[in-house]
């Protein structure tokens, strides 16, 4: 199903460049932003496959999808990862995690004309106006498209900490190992817990 869509998205289109760029806007607007699945340890939740089918992911699934499109058509892809703060989330979000800092953030990368280029599909149109989260993230088929360091107003938008590194392939224990030490064990004193609450039977029903 993911090479088919991929081939379907960019019938007609002519270059890699083009492509590219239609494969971006497609994962960008179609796979809604879901932050609620973001849940290392249910693994079936970072497959493209399952993405494709739900039509909504995270930073990281998305990313996963686009990169896994662009493999499907001929363009080399990867995963980066990085740890993210973004300065417009809710204070509620900030609360429940207990820091503002997003760790093991992701987008895709693309190999074109000879460079490897960022790409972050994470937030569709219609959650980007809702939050505020903008500019949107743009890309030309040419240059970086990532979180600008500041928002419309001038306010401070995204800002990149830790690069953790590319990958051809999900380090999934890592990322478990950090959310464990960083984010469950917070929001286990709390009233939720991600992998008590979200369950694969849970997720796989949505």
């Amino acid at each position: 199903p993911v090479n088919n869509k991929a081939f379907e998205i960019v019938e007609g289109l002519q270059t890699q460049k083009e492509k590219a760029i239609a494969l971006f806007y497609w994962v960008r607007d179609e796979i809604k932003y879901n932050m609620s699945t973001y849940i290392p340890s249910v693994k079936s939740n970072f497959k493209a496959s399952v993405t494709l089918r739900r039509k909504n992911g995270f930073c990281v699934s998305k990313a996963i999808l686009l990169s896994s499109f662009a493999r499907a058509i001929g363009i080399p892809a990867r995963i980066h990862l990085c740890d993210l703060i973004n300065h417009k989330i809710s204070q509620k979000i900030i609360d429940y995690m207990g820091t503002n800092v997003m760790h093991y953030h992701g987008y895709s990368e693309f190999y074109l004309d000879h460079t490897w280029i960022k790409l972050t599909p994470t937030f569709d149109t219609k959650t980007a106006i809702k939050a505020n989260f903008l500019p949107l993230v743009e890309f030309n088929g040419e240059n970086n498209a990532v979180f600008p360091a500041q928002d419309n107003d001038g306010n401070k938008f995204g800002e990149y900490l830790e690069d953790r590194g590319v990958f051809a392939d999900l380090p999934l224990d890592d990322i478990e190992a950090l959310f464990k030490e960083k984010y469950y064990n917070h929001v286990l004193n709390g009233k939720f817990h991600p992998v008590r609450k979200l369950s694969d039977k849970t997720i796989l029903r949505e």
